[in-house]
Formats: C-alpha cells, structure tokens, sequence
C-alpha cells in the first residue's frame, strides 16, 4: 500500500485541509463557475484572471500582481531583475532557502545571478547578517515564515530594521512569502502590514490556500509586467490560466479569514505537547500554523511508527520524515489546517498519546 493509500484509509488525518479527490475539486469549480459565470482567460487576459490579480496585490498593499504557473518560476525571475536594476548581480539568501534547498541550482544553472548565502541556518536573519556582507548586493531574498527551521520568523522589531536597511543601503528586498499568510497570523498583523517595506513579494496559491498550483508576483507595475514578459520567455504563457486561479479565487476569502484560528490552534497544540517530552517542537513557541517535530528515533522508524498508527487506529498523524543531525533522531512537520482545526480535542490527545507511546516503546531499539 502507498503511502497515499494508507492515508486515504485513515479516518482521523493531522496535517493540512482535506484532501478533495479530482472529482470533488474539479465539481466545486464548475459550480463557482457557474454561479459566477466565469470565462477562459486567453494567455492571461481575461476578466477572472486580471481582476484576482488585482485583488492580491490589494490584500498585499502593491501596485501590481501577475499569476505564475509556480514560485520556482517566479522567485528566481523577481530576484534576476531586482539584480539587474540595482547593478549587482549577488543575492543574499538565507542557508536553507527554498531556491537553495529545492530548486536543483535553476539560479546558477540558468545564469539568474549570483547568490550569496548569509545568516545561521538554524535561525531567521538579523540585520547584523545582512550588514556584515561588505559586497554591494543587489537583492536579499527572505522567507516569512523560514519552513527548513519550523516556520519561524524574525521578530516584528527586526523585521522592520532589515526592510530598513535594505531600503538604506539600495538593495531589492524580495519576500519569499509561499506562506506569508501563516507569517501575518503569527506576527498578528495583516499581510500588507507584513509585506510592507519590501519591493517585491511572492505568494503561493496552492499552499495555504489550497488551489491546485500558480503563484502570484506582486510589485509595482513596471516591474511586474517585465517579469510577467519573463515568464512568457521560460515558457510560462498558458494558453488557459483559469484553471489555477478558479481553484484558488473560489477560496480565497475563506482561506484569508481562517488563518487565525490555524495559528491559534496551533497554539494549543503546543501546549498538549508539554505533556510528551519525547516529542520536541521546533520553534520554542508557535510563529506560524506550522512546526517541526524533533524525535528520538530514525527516520526509518519515525516513518514505521506513522505506518502502524494508521494502519491499526486509522490515524495518519505526518507525511515525510527527514533525518535530523543527530544519530537515532529525525525531525517531521505538521501544517496545521482545516483538518486539526476541526477536530475534536480529545481525538488529538488521544492520537499524540498513541505516538508518544510509540517513541518510547521504539526508542532504544534500532531498525
């Protein structure tokens, strides 16, 4: 059985919203389209697409907004013009950013720019890392929240004195913001307030809110309609966006609304993890409706351990694992979204019994 299967089996699943088969998704976009009579754009130009552009870049506090098939595509252009505005072509990126760690080196391979890594990979930036590269740089590229390190954020202060500091010393700074909906419920602020100060932002509409892929770019208006040009160059010009932007429009609203109850929520899932010590959240207290879960054993055993819990409770509790520094240890992370949301408190305290038993049970013992 798969691991998709297994899942599928479960009745009780932690992390995310619910899942909708192809079926269920693709009949509540007919509907929306329906009730709202929603036509095909035609290569990006259309009523449904421009006016959720439109609508982005006003819940961001930007003059303009273009959809992208994916953020991949979108961050490593935004970051390319910012470089060739500024006259530098180096990037500063924190260790464990996404274009680092996931994007199979597209910036150097495909000759974007150059990319300087600064900052600790285990903390957020300061502003101290950014002042203490003597290069002119051309651009900084900041995740909010920082996934690789549990969704965290730098604090609200020092968030403020890198947008200035990028602002004083000319510098692009971009906002890797695949889930800066989750970064504003954690700062509890609104995401203008978060994206303020920044020359450029990218949100996912897949993540959080839950579309079936594409990213918004937003900046001010010259700039978004020359990356938008790039994009059409990389082969991102489908012929249809409607797709994309209908799954994620006809939540949009919901999504926006619900992310405080995900961060509280979460919230007090930190507080019933205090009562398993074998199960260690990173960060120290919740920034974000996200985390990650140190454990005292392998991977390969945290991943048997999920594996039997849902095949004998019928509880699916994370998907991946990844091995953590330290021999016999590995970390997990849990989204929390529609689905811890609504379920009942009891039903969670019994399922995180059920793990922390399992880790002491299979602590001590290898695979």
């Amino acid at each position: 059985m798969t691991d998709a299967e297994l899942q599928a089996a479960c009745h009780t699943v932690f992390p995310g919203h619910k899942t909708r088969t192809p079926a269920q998704m693709f009949a509540a976009m007919a509907s929306w389209c329906e009730q709202n009579d929603i036509a095909h754009d035609i290569y990006g130009s259309g009523a449904l697409i421009q006016e959720f552009e439109r609508k982005v870049a006003a819940v961001l506090g930007f003059e303009a907004a273009v959809f992208c098939i994916s953020g991949t595509m979108a961050q490593v252009t935004a970051l390319r013009l910012a470089c060739e505005d500024r006259g530098s072509r180096l990037a500063a990126l924190h260790p464990t950013s996404h274009i680092f760690v996931h994007e199979r080196s597209n910036y150097q391979l495909l000759g974007h720019f150059d990319a300087l890594q600064i900052g600790d990979r285990h903390r957020p930036w300061t502003v101290d890392d950014l002042a203490a590269v003597p290069d002119k740089l051309g651009a900084a590229g900041m995740e909010l929240p920082m996934r690789e390190i549990g969704g965290q954020n730098p604090s609200w202060d020092e968030l403020a004195a890198i947008k200035a500091h990028c602002r004083e010393r000319g510098v692009h700074l971009h906002l890797d913001g695949a889930r800066l909906w989750e970064a504003a419920a954690g700062y509890g602020r609104a995401p203008a307030e978060v994206a303020a100060g920044a020359d450029s932002v990218y949100v996912s509409l897949y993540k959080g809110i839950g579309g079936l892929g594409g990213a918004m770019l937003a900046g001010s208006a010259s700039f978004v309609a020359r990356a938008a040009e790039w994009f059409r160059r990389q082969g991102g010009n489908l012929v249809h966006r409607s797709p994309y932007v209908v799954s994620a429009a006809m939540q949009f609203d919901q999504r926006l609304a619900a992310f405080p109850a995900y961060f509280a929520r979460t919230e007090w899932l930190y507080d019933e993890l205090r009562a398993h010590p074998l199960i260690k959240p990173n960060p120290a207290r919740p920034q974000a409706n996200l985390l990650h879960l140190h454990l005292p054993v392998s991977r390969e055993r945290a991943l048997a351990i999920r594996d039997e819990i849902a095949r004998e409770h019928g509880v699916w509790l994370f998907g991946r694992a990844s091995h953590a520094a330290l021999p016999e240890s590995s970390v997990v992370e849990l989204y929390v979204g529609d689905n811890l949301l609504n379920m009942d408190d009891g039903a969670v305290r019994s399922a995180l019994a059920l793990f922390s038993a399992a880790l002491a049970r299979y602590a001590t013992i290898p695979l």
